[in-house]
């Protein structure tokens, strides 16, 4: 093993989920099944530098776009820690990291699942390297990333992923993501999601405390088997090429997880008003122009506006007409499912 630096770096995009994780156990275990599609153009660039390191303890010097965040530093050098408990190669090295992200902060958009995906992406391929793992397995940078963001699990793929035990799933586990493109229909290979900036203002409760009130929830358990059977139906509806069910299962699956919010002990509200207005003109030109579109929702005001490819001019044109007053600054970001991770060097 040489002492002389080395670099690594990969580019891996935010995803949105169609059912969605909300609740989770022990490790970063979900307490349900979720699905979601891996984007494109919202994505996080990350670089490491390695060498051998003097110390037993992992060091981190950490730059997010150029400044050093002492405090996200230390949060990787946990993160590593934890891997390292199963590869302890990389207590081998001390690390100077930096990333950069596509896509402005507090946009709708979760900047923790492209962002850990991305540097699991760089782990994994350091271990690569080193022989630490043997041969290429996905799920295994599937399971590093969760142990940094649940839902960047599901990142480390292209198109659609699931993660969390089904049945319906073949593969499918609590511990990573599995692909599940082979099963979609070509009407969803190339969805765009279009990204409605409705309020960019930091959410007053973040989603590690609402995941930790689904602990006690009193609807948790018709939650849980709501979301195994929203998945089952939406898997039919993703492998049939059928828009009107997808669009059924998708806007429920976003509602659902609002009103958990807001029937939560303490209970809170992230919608916007203007959500609820962009909700209802999408619903109002859909049932008059029978367009193929649907709207999701991440824990925040800000709306994702799913439709696919051949109605992307008839979309964009209905958002700039109708929707684009009810959003912050006019602002609107144009994205579309992606091709997974990209190495960089």
């Amino acid at each position: 093993m040489t002492d002389t630096i080395q670099k690594v770096a990969w580019k891996s995009a935010s995803n949105i989920a169609l059912v969605k994780y909300w609740g989770k156990h022990s490790e970063q275990i979900p307490m349900n099944p979720s699905i979601s599609i891996t984007l494109e153009n919202a994505n996080t660039q990350t670089s490491i530098q390695y060498n051998k390191s003097n110390g037993s303890d992992v060091k981190v010097d950490f730059l997010f776009e150029g400044n050093r965040k002492p405090e996200f530093g230390q949060k990787i050098e946990r993160f590593i820690a934890r891997i390292a408990k199963d590869y302890p190669l990389l207590n081998e090295f001390s690390y100077i990291i930096e990333s950069s992200n596509s896509f402005p902060h507090s946009t709708g958009i979760a900047s923790s699942a492209s962002s850990m995906s991305a540097l699991a992406m760089n782990l994994y391929s350091i271990l690569r390297e080193h022989g630490a793992i043997a041969s290429e397995d996905l799920s295994i940078a599937s399971s590093m990333s969760r142990l940094g963001s649940g839902s960047a699990c599901r990142s480390v793929y292209p198109g659609f992923a699931v993660w969390g035990n089904s049945e319906i799933v073949d593969g499918s586990h609590d511990e990573y993501a599995v692909e599940v493109n082979e099963k979609i229909h070509e009407e969803f290979k190339n969805t765009h999601d279009s990204i409605l900036i409705v309020d960019s203002a930091k959410k007053s409760v973040s989603s590690t405390e609402g995941h930790a009130l689904m602990a006690g929830h009193s609807f948790r358990e018709s939650r849980i088997k709501q979301s195994h059977d929203n998945l089952k139906v939406l898997m039919q509806a993703l492998e049939g090429g059928d828009w009107h069910k997808f669009t059924e299962i998708v806007e429920l699956e976003a509602l659902t997880l609002h009103a958990l919010m807001m029937s939560s002990v303490p209970s809170y509200i992230l919608l916007h008003p203007n959500t609820l207005k962009v909700i209802e003109l999408i619903r109002e030109f859909r049932n008059a122009t029978s367009t193929a579109m649907a709207f999701t929702l991440d824990a925040g005001p800000n709306i994702h506006l799913l439709y696919p490819d051949y109605n992307a001019g008839a979309v964009k044109s209905f958002i700039n007409d109708a929707l684009i007053q009810y959003c912050e600054e006019r602002k609107v970001l144009h994205d579309k499912a992606g091709q997974g991770p990209e190495k960089l060097i």
